[in-house]
């Protein structure tokens, strides 16, 4: 017996199911270079405020040992960091500096007792009490580099 049509097997894709695919996979990599786009700036973000920290946490050190703040942020080096880490949006190890001026604390009526083992000529010298970014602009999070 013959049978009068043989049904033929479907091989491939249609069109359409194509353009659906085609679409879908559009839609996802929208979406992951949206989330790459800012990915190195989070990076470099994250790293500014690290580096802010450990600065901030030397000089405090620094204060805690010798009870006045160092000159300068090469007064750290090497026995608190081992070197000044650079700004990670700038690219440069040029940090701005909060001074506290002691004389004019003093005369302010803040007199404070110095210790016997403090140098009584270093407490009288400004010293450096806060780093910040010099870098222009603000974070993802709309806060300026600044104010970090």
């Amino acid at each position: 017996m013959v049978t009068p049509m043989k049904q033929r097997s479907q091989k491939g894709f249609s069109l359409i199911e194509l353009i659906v695919v085609v679409t879908i996979i559009g839609i996802l990599a929208a979406v992951a270079i949206v989330n790459v786009k800012f990915a190195q700036r989070k990076a470099a973000e994250a790293a500014l405020k690290d580096n802010l920290f450990q600065l901030r946490k030397c000089i405090d050190n620094y204060y805690a040992d010798k009870q006045h703040y160092p000159a300068s942020l090469q007064d750290l080096v090497p026995n608190y960091v081992r070197k000044i880490p650079p700004d990670p949006i700038t690219k440069q190890a040029d940090w701005e500096l909060v001074m506290d001026n002691p004389l004019e604390n003093s005369e302010a009526g803040g007199t404070e007792a110095v210790p016997a083992e403090t140098d009584p000529n270093a407490s009288l010298e400004p010293g450096v009490i806060d780093v910040k970014s010099k870098a222009p602009g603000e974070t993802l999070d709309h806060v300026p580099y600044a104010d970090l």
